[in-house]
């Protein structure tokens, strides 16, 4: 069997997911594939020739330990024990990919969607799950499993493809942002690499752990304050008691929620009013620079690029700290991708794709 994930690029809500607000992400024409077939030798081997490496999981059917930290391997087929799967066949496989790794673009997530679709198909009861259930099932393997700080928008994403508004509190609801007409259509991305390392757990920690302590902090005085009701005009009360930085943090995710809203109706209209949603995006990015303090002079460097050379607006891609930023380029994308290679990123032309399928 084959089976297939995208990449995706979060279009609003970045550093949203985890506080409780809603994001909206698209699902891109950059993929992650496993060609899998059962073997008589019980375990799990995987080949992955784009990274020169190889996965051997011994199984006896018991629940696998963890040999290093964020195993999405073995995690995944502890998950699926969980829920009554079953693997008296082995597994081997072979992976390959286009999303660029470590950038932002959530190669890790896709790679476990995929894998976990693959591990249902090939259990001793094969099962087809909607892409809704392989999302919480990577969420569980990915975030829940090893207590890391993220969400759930690049599960949900990856799997269920296209563009998805996502709120995760206090239930999961997912839209499908499908398009109403031609006119309504998204166009074409430009994703450009910077090929600057991440330390994505580690802005995790500081971005999502800051604003939470500030909340805190804020409720004690205000038991009414949330981020879901409360106004800029709300945050001002505020102002003295807190730090400089946490208050610009404060304010910069105020912002980029109303952004967002701005955003859904755009989305949601009969005809796409382009340059309105690319410069929401560029509005977006500038909180995420100032408030956040996740983007890179380099990545900064590389969405001027891209405005200069035609793009209708861009943003940086992921937790930041390095990573992908993206150009929104429905008219002239090649000549957006030479601006950002020229700024020392590493282009890709992209669009919005499907979410997780697969062939037997």
């Amino acid at each position: 069997m084959t089976s297939s994930t995208p990449g995706r690029i979060c279009l609003f809500g970045e550093h949203q997911d985890y506080l409780g607000l809603p994001v909206i992400a698209a699902a891109i024409s950059r993929r992650i594939q496993i060609e899998a077939t059962s073997t008589p030798e019980t375990g799990f081997r995987l080949n992955l020739p784009d990274i020169g490496s190889t996965v051997t999981i011994p199984f006896d059917g018991s629940p696998l330990t963890y040999p290093q930290d964020r195993d999405y391997f073995r995690s995944a087929v502890n998950v699926l024990l969980r829920e009554g799967f079953t693997f008296s066949r082995g597994v081997l496989g072979e992976v390959h990919g286009t999303i660029p790794i470590n950038a932002g673009t959530s190669s890790s997530s896709a790679l476990l969607v995929t894998w976990l679709d693959v591990l249902t198909q090939l259990a001793d009861q094969p099962r087809s799950l909607p892409p809704t259930q392989l999302a919480e099932l990577a969420y569980a393997a990915e975030v829940l499993e090893f207590g890391e700080p993220g969400g759930m928008m690049d599960h949900f994403a990856t799997a269920v493809g296209q563009v998805i508004y996502l709120e995760s509190q206090p239930q999961i609801r997912l839209v499908s942002l499908e398009p109403r007409s031609p006119a309504s259509q998204l166009g074409t991305f430009v994703l450009g690499d910077s090929q600057e390392p991440k330390d994505t757990i580690g802005i995790l920690s500081r971005v999502k752990y800051g604003m939470l302590d500030i909340l805190a902090r804020i409720r004690t005085v205000n038991p009414d304050f949330s981020l879901h009701h409360s106004t800029l005009t709300d945050a001002t009360e505020f102002k003295d008691s807190l730090t400089k930085d946490e208050y610009i943090l404060l304010k910069g995710n105020l912002s980029n929620r109303d952004i967002l809203r701005d955003a859904l109706t755009v989305l949601q209209a009969d005809a796409l009013d382009h340059r309105r949603f690319g410069q929401l995006l560029t509005d977006h990015h500038a909180n995420l620079r100032d408030a956040q303090r996740i983007s890179t002079p380099k990545i900064d460097r590389m969405l001027d690029a891209a405005l200069a050379a035609g793009a209708l607006g861009g943003k940086i891609n992921g937790s930041g700290g390095g990573g992908c930023m993206f150009a929104y380029a429905p008219e002239n994308p090649i000549a957006v991708a030479d601006a950002i290679e020229q700024a020392g990123g590493r282009a890709y032309v992209v669009h919005v794709d499907n979410g997780t399928h697969h062939t037997l």
